[in-house]
């Protein structure tokens, strides 16, 4: 049984027990001498009151070290806290009391007895320290000062507590009292709580007076800005409710809401809106009538209205297909791409012939240059219909489609109905640029937004975010374009009708050069045309040895630094017109050769020549082995892909099994260690078809045999021997050509794909269908 016995005599003759039931406080602390009623609502802090009760009524109130402390103990209270009467507890419907209290005196925890609820300690009571009688009570009125200035402009001091400040007669109390009242932070009430020497309370208190003070002051500079403002405002209000009345005597249109609100009723008259657009448009119509033209509220419904009555509601006009004159406009518009522009004149005549044709969807892909964005400004002339573009490359947020709510704050529709506003047509042609690079994000996914507007089965009833009404898309023709389908999710593709666009040779690289290219580029440079010759040997060097890729963007950067270097002699009078470019001259302008004649570098055992796709159109790539004396290995450089490096040990693992046959010693493999690159270095590779290309460098390194001069090749090797299909076969011929490769191995499965690719591009050209790799070896080998 705890000793109840020890008990100190306080003012009022009453016994303080110095063992205490403790009540934790996660708020701020109680200081001694008040009458407070407190709720209890936690079962912990009722038990402990309970058994208080049966005991003495006194309770121990003290502050918790940590705040949101939700199980406390004994060890995470503060060391002293107020000793408190319990005068009168009320159990509550909720199960809760409310205790009316009266506290008493500070104590310090001299040990805890029962750590967990309910806590009980072993206390000491502590008295209040007077050294110096008269510098308190200098304080004491000073406080007490302050405190009247405070409450006198602060209306939340009642009178109440005024007197009861001045009623008190005790410096200590009244330290306490202002302390409870004041906004002070919990761990300075228990700084306050816990100082017995009575003038540094005072002192203490005297500072969180003047802290309270400056932030008086500065609550009342604040509030006198905002009055301002306020008057401001309603001053300006009068004045123009006064400039609306006198407009009104005058017979002048009163304010710009009102001539909005006609200009927008009389186009809703116009505009052919039925069903749920028509409602939804009516609603907001009213709601627009009845707002304040001050509101924010009023900003966002007027220009909901004005994108609403700006787009295109009425049937577009029947279509007329010329397929002459399209064709007409495609071939002065682009040289080559004869398959590219037969696919396109079909699709037309599909739509000539089939009346109610609605839009559709068309995806061009090829390599950067080759002319996407131009052919789809070709369609739209050779359709008669307006053309826009946007680029959604990069694009994360699914809003920049289908628009945002309007909740938001700068709220606007998507890209497809900003083109339609800016258009005027129902019927446009849409350019969806780099629709290969959309991007991801948790903002959305756009390309799933860009599902419901290609799709004709969703389009026709459109929804956007921003609008929230239907409108149809079904008219609109969609042109994509994209370096390549890999990225492309599939939902996406099956939506669309895919054109490939393969790029240039040498020789339409020359003919667009002189027909396109040279005339535009003189033009920019101020220069005129007739006074600048280019040879055909000139053109041809310039796309041999600066400009080998796909298409022609790099070759009219090229024509454009000649024709600035021109520029510059001619202002300088380092030169006179006319000017003739020799191909010996070019590197005057151009600097350099970029690129060498890979063809020729295939010279010595283990050297081949593999023909290869990537985003950029097609290329050749050089495939280098060696054999370094040593333990048996294989190493493989040149940034290969997972696939690429597979392909390579199937070859590896090949040629060791056949290298018997052709000659090779049994050991050859188990003393060399073979290393197997393909530059250049710095790029990434990847892809099954250069196996066959690098079994032969293997084989050519093994029998010392070199490859034959100016064969490419291409195919998937198997394990055992055989020649798979590849994909990519008129993007690899067109590189082969650019190349000056003469003969082309390629799998005997992709026969087929031979027919796509134009007799101007084979020509010249020794094209070998293979089975197997020793085809390839007899084909490409020297004796």
């Amino acid at each position: 049984m705890a000793d109840t016995s020890i008990k100190e005599l306080v003012p009022g003759d009453e016994l303080l027990p110095h063992r205490l039931h403790v009540i934790p406080l996660s708020g701020a602390p109680i200081f001694p001498g008040l009458f407070t009623p407190i709720m209890i609502s936690s079962p912990e802090d009722i038990r402990t009151i309970k058994a208080a009760l049966e005991e003495t009524s006194f309770i121990g109130l003290i502050m918790l070290q940590e705040e949101d402390n939700e199980n406390p103990a004994g060890d995470d209270l503060c060391s002293v806290g107020t000793a408190a009467k319990v005068v009168k507890s009320i159990n509550l419907p909720d199960g809760g009391m409310n205790l009316f209290i009266s506290t008493v005196k500070r104590f310090r925890i001299r040990k805890i007895l029962h750590n967990e609820s309910p806590i009980v300690a072993a206390v000491d009571y502590l008295e209040d320290q007077h050294p110096d009688p008269v510098e308190e009570q200098a304080l004491t009125r000073s406080l007490i000062a302050e405190m009247k200035q405070i409450s006198e402009n602060n209306p939340l001091f009642s009178e109440e507590m005024r007197l009861n400040m001045v009623n008190i007669n005790q410096p200590g109390k009244i330290a306490d009292f202002i302390t409870s009242i004041l906004h002070i932070n919990r761990n300075d009430q228990q700084d306050v709580l816990e100082t017995l020497d009575i003038r540094s309370r005072l002192e203490k208190v005297l500072m969180f007076i003047k802290k309270e003070q400056e932030v008086l002051r500065i609550q009342k500079r604040i509030q006198g800005q905002i009055n301002e403002k306020i008057e401001k405002s309603q001053r300006e209000y009068f004045l123009r409710e006064e400039l609306k009345a006198i407009k009104q005597e005058l017979g002048i249109p009163t304010d710009s809401k009102g001539s909005d609100q006609q200009r927008f009723q009389e186009a809703f008259e116009k505009t052919p809106l039925d069903g749920e657009a028509r409602e939804t448009v009516q609603r907001e119509l009213e709601k627009f009538s009845l707002m304040d033209s001050n509101s924010s509220e009023f900003i966002v419904t007027r220009n909901y209205l004005e994108t609403v009555f700006s787009l295109p509601w009425d049937d577009p006009e029947a279509e007329t297909i010329d397929i002459g004159k399209s064709r007409e406009i495609l071939d002065s518009d682009h040289y080559g791409l004869d398959d590219v522009k037969e696919r396109i004149l079909e699709f037309l005549a599909v739509r000539k012939l089939q009346k109610d044709a609605k839009g559709g969807n068309i995806i061009l892909v090829g390599p950067p240059g080759v002319g996407k964005t131009s052919i789809g400004k070709s369609v739209a002339r050779a359709l008669g219909k307006e053309f826009f573009r946007f680029s959604v490359g990069g694009m994360r947020d699914e809003a920049e489609i289908k628009g945002h709510r309007r909740t938001y704050v700068g709220a606007m529709p998507g890209k497809i109905i900003q083109g339609l506003k800016i258009v005027h047509s129902k019927a446009p042609v849409f350019m969806i640029d780099e629709i290969d690079k959309l991007g991801m994000s948790y903002q959305g996914d756009p390309s799933s937004a860009l599902l419901e507007v290609l799709d004709p089965e969703q389009n026709v009833q459109f929804r956007d975010h921003y609008l929230d009404i239907p409108f149809d898309l079904s008219n609109i023709l969609f042109i994509a374009t994209a370096n390549s389908l890999d990225n492309i999710p599939r939902p996406l593709l099956d939506r669309m009708e895919v054109i490939r666009l393969s790029g240039y040779i040498e020789q339409e690289k020359v003919e667009i050069a002189k027909k396109y290219i040279i005339p535009k580029s003189a033009r920019k440079a101020g220069l005129t045309r007739s006074k600048i010759r280019y040879p055909k040997k000139t053109l041809q060097a310039i796309a041999e040895k600066y400009a080998r890729e796909a298409g022609m963007r790099n070759y009219e950067k090229l024509i454009n630094k000649i024709h600035r270097k021109i520029a510059l002699q001619l202002v300088e009078e380092k030169t006179e017109l006319p000017i003739k470019i020799e191909p010996e001259t070019l590197s005057d302008y151009l600097g350099k050769p970029v690129f060498e004649d890979d063809v020729k570098r295939v010279s010595s055992p283990g050297m081949a020549i593999g023909l290869a796709w990537t985003n950029f159109g097609g290329d050749t790539l050089v495939i280098e082995a060696i054999a370094n004396p040593g333990k048996s290995g294989f190493t493989l450089t040149g940034q290969m892909g997972k696939v690429m490096q597979e392909s390579a040990g199937i070859a590896y693992s090949y040629v060791r099994s056949i290298a018997g046959e052709y000659g090779v010693s049994t050991d050859y493999f188990e003393k060399h260690h073979i290393h197997l690159h393909i530059p250049a270095g710095a790029t990434p590779k990847d892809g099954p078809s250069a196996g066959i290309t690098m079994a032969l460098a293997l084989l050519s390194l093994a029998t010392g045999r070199i490859v034959k001069k100016r064969v490419g090749m291409t195919g998937e090797l198997s394990l055992v021997g055989q020649v798979l299909p590849i994909g990519g076969l008129k993007e690899k011929v067109i590189a082969a050509r650019r190349n000056g490769i003469k003969t082309i191995l390629f799998p005997d499965q992709n026969l087929k794909d031979l027919d796509e690719i134009p007799d101007y591009v084979q020509k010249g050209i020794s094209f070998h269908p293979v089975r197997r790799m020793q085809e390839v070896l007899e084909l490409a080998l020297a004796k």
